[in-house]
């Protein structure tokens, strides 16, 4: 059975108990909406768990309660480096405000020892159900099954988060996480068995010899790098009160930037042993005393993460990683242990145990070790409705293989789709297309077009690019709808198909085949690096006035960067001023090869320009928002390459002479250029390469048709062996270059 979290709670232990009257008067002033004149105050401490003490602050007004949650460091002397709750608070904010990962909302955080004692935050109180057991006994094995995968699937989106459009980029260092994670915690280890503590296990020095000799590559590589929460497993998320899905990730003390693969180890720590405090003595792992019905094995919930995650099978590599958790477990216990000894231990009497314990899990992690083989070679099927992950890929078209790089079936789904749209309408149309933009009507938009945008967006093939977290900003911003209201399909077709970069690049691909196809689905450049702008960084104003037109397809953008007189590949060259005057800002200065700009739909430019020419390098930049109506902007000529305009889109020189716009136009603050254009610039740049791949695919199918046409020396041009021996050459070479974006926009996955 479930236990809801406000069954957790138990009366505050002496060693916890702080001043209220302080703890209110701190609340009443940094926590929005905290009841001012409240009639009652209680607090009562959670119980589960054995790191920082954790209260329940409910507050009642009237008859009327509300309820926080207070973090806090433990008394006493602390291990350094341990016990950070500014930590914790910095990554729930940053989840929090910029992502969907499921966490309590932060409310503020106290550095001030002299308020109750130690540094604390408080956060919002989630209502839901906590599974202490990892048995999940009183559930029926269907739900169970349920649970399980909601655990796997809400890892994979914690460790989808792009931490450096989060602003975590410099939460911790990437790699070698696995090598420094040994050392700290046998630092702690031997600082928690010093000075005649818990008398030191000789097999804990053996484990960790035995680990520093078997670190996967990939650790020092930072393949596997992102997110890590550090800490997670079932019993440290909340699950809906009815629902089975996860609305919040509880317990962020030891989250940083590294290996994700020891979270997914630590999350699978019950199959093989289980922890608690109840009992003296450790309990056999799931796979040993018999997996209850509807919980999946091992490799199943393993597959299941992976899939999500789009990682490969870890075979090779998950007897290290569930040893490291088995060590880390150990040095934890011994740590836990120590501090029940000085009687700071907030699980009070509970932790009488954590020494044995300790030591069992080393002799476990040397039982595991032991073993020929831990996982199957090639991980079980995991089917859920129209997706499916398995080892071979047998859809037409696609490469056979394993691992994170073969396309999921909604992404096969939408690849054909999009394949036969474009041999139905946009392949018939190019010579037509053509024609127009070599003909005196070059600067005008062919009627088709607009007609294949809208059956674009009946067949779902609209605003792909799109990312997942973009579209909940949007959905929040612009439409007022919280992420599980309804939310009209109108809308919701606006948005896209809720892709990772990884998964849109496989689309990006297709498109490429053809000069014409990006503007038909939206997906056009330089649109989507402005919509993407728009929607990470544009105020609720600025979305409703540009960027429903441009997710609508009613209007198109430029972005105006280069100028003529400096190698504008360096912003910090950038001559172009935008100075305030009073509620406006002042435009002086020449742009070129602003594409979009010659389009007949173009109504809005992207400007980057300098707001102070005296700041630091990087901070004398800024983005703005410019009408192309406005005074003062004059489009002067399209520019070419090799003599080709690019009609109707068009790459154009624009002059700006004195042009006015309303200050509310700035782009997240003046001194933000810099920020916005790496967040703008990284996943378009490889959207334009995997369109590069698709030109050099129909690049290749167009010569291949040529060479089964004509004939030269009395035989077809495809007979002839040098042809087949430069068309082999060419193919190795797109493979090599699809390969490689693959595993870029891997590492881009949001």
């Amino acid at each position: 059975m479930a236990n809801r979290t406000g069954d957790l709670v138990e009366p505050v232990q002496e060693a916890h108990k702080l001043d209220v009257k302080a703890l209110y008067n701190y609340a009443s002033a940094h926590v929005p909406g905290f009841p001012l004149s409240p009639s009652n105050i209680t607090l009562s401490q959670f119980g589960h768990g054995q790191s920082n003490p954790t209260y329940l602050m409910e507050v009642e007004t009237g008859g009327a309660v509300k309820r926080y949650v207070l973090r806090k460091k433990p008394p006493g002397k602390l291990l350094q480096s341990a016990h950070a709750v500014d930590r914790e608070f910095q990554v729930l904010k940053a989840l929090g405000d910029n992502t969907k990962v499921p966490v309590p909302k932060v409310f503020c955080l106290c550095n001030d020892p002299t308020v109750i004692g130690t540094a604390f935050y408080i956060m919002e109180y989630l209502e839901g159900r906590i599974f202490v057991d990892p048995k999940l006994p009183g559930v029926a094995p269907e739900r169970r099954r349920a649970i399980y995968r909601a655990t796997a699937t809400v890892l994979a989106t914690l460790h989808s988060a792009n931490v450096d459009a989060i602003g975590l980029g410099n939460y911790g260092r990437r790699d070698n996480y696995c090598k420094r994670q040994i050392e700290r915690w046998f630092k702690q280890y031997l600082a928690s068995t010093s000075d005649g503590k818990l008398e030191r296990n000789p097999k804990m020095f053996e484990l960790v010899d035995w680990l520093r000799k078997n670190i996967p590559p990939e650790d020092s590589s930072g393949a596997t790098a992102g997110l890590v929460h550090g800490d997670f497993r079932i019993d440290n998320v909340v699950f809906h009160p009815t629902e089975d899905r996860v609305i919040g990730i509880l317990d962020w003390e030891l989250s940083t930037l590294g290996n994700q693969m020891c979270d997914v180890a630590y999350s699978c720590m019950p199959y093989t042993v289980q922890i608690g405090l109840e009992t003296e003595q450790l309990g056999k792992g799931l796979e040993l005393i018999g997996i209850p019905e509807g919980i999946p094995s091992q490799a199943e919930f393993l597959a299941e993460y992976c899939f999500e995650a789009g990682r490969a099978w870890p075979v090779s590599e998950w007897k290290f990683y569930t040893a490291l958790s088995m060590f880390r477990g150990a040095s934890i216990y011994t740590g836990i242990y120590n501090r029940w000894l000085m009687g700071n231990a907030s699980g009070g009497k509970r932790a009488a145990h954590t020494g044995t314990h300790a030591n069992e899990l080393i002799d476990i992690a040397f039982s595991f070790i032991a073993k020929k083989t831990v996982l199957p070679e090639r991980p079980p099927s995991v089917s859920r409705g129209r997706r499916q992950y398995v080892t071979e890929n047998k859809a037409q078209g696609l490469p056979k293989g394993s691992g994170r790089f073969v396309p999921s079936k909604k992404i096969q789904e939408l690849r054909n789709r999009l394949i036969k749209f474009m041999e139905d309408h946009i392949y018939p149309m190019e010579n037509e297309f053509n024609k127009r933009a070599q003909s005196d009507l070059r600067w005008t938009i062919h009627p088709e077009e607009e007609k294949l945008k809208e059956l674009a967006k009946k067949e779902g093939l609209w605003n792909l690019w799109i990312p997942l977290d973009s579209a909940a900003r949007a959905k929040e911003l612009i439409f007022n709808v919280s992420e599980n209201a309804y939310f009209d399909a109108a809308h919701d077709r606006l948005l896209g198909a809720g892709l990772s970069n990884l998964e849109y690049g496989y689309l990006c691909e297709i498109m490429g085949r053809s000069l014409w196809a990006p503007q038909i689905f939206n997906c056009g450049a330089p649109d989507t690096g402005n919509m993407e702008v728009l929607l990470r960084y544009g105020t609720k104003e600025q979305l409703h006035e540009w960027l429903i037109p441009l997710l609508e397809g009613k209007i198109r953008s430029g972005f105006a960067m280069t100028e003529p007189q400096v190698a504008s590949s360096d912003a910090t060259n950038i001559e172009c001023s935008i100075k305030r005057q009073g509620d406006s800002y002042i435009i002086n200065g020449t742009k070129w090869w602003t594409s979009g700009a010659m389009d007949p739909r173009c109504r809005i430019l992207i400007l980057m320009g300098k707001t102070d020419f005296n700041a630091p390098k990087h901070r004398q930049q800024s983005m703005i928002l410019v009408d192309v109506q406005t005074p003062g902007v004059c489009i002067k000529r399209p520019l070419t390459v090799f003599g080709y305009d690019d009609a109707p889109h068009g790459h154009a020189e624009i002059s700006f002479q004195n042009v006015c716009v309303p200050a509310k136009n700035i782009l997240l603050g003046e001194g933000r250029g810099f920020e916005i254009a790496q967040g703008r610039l990284g996943p378009g740049r490889l959207h334009h390469c995997m369109r590069l791949i698709g030109a050099a695919e129909r690049g290749m199918q167009l010569m291949a048709q040529r060479a089964l046409q004509r004939k030269t020396f009395g035989k077809l041009i495809a007979q002839h062996g040098s042809f087949l021996s430069d068309i082999a050459k060419v193919i190795c070479l797109k493979t090599r270059a699809h390969t490689f974006l693959l595993v870029i926009k891997s590492k881009l996955v949001t």
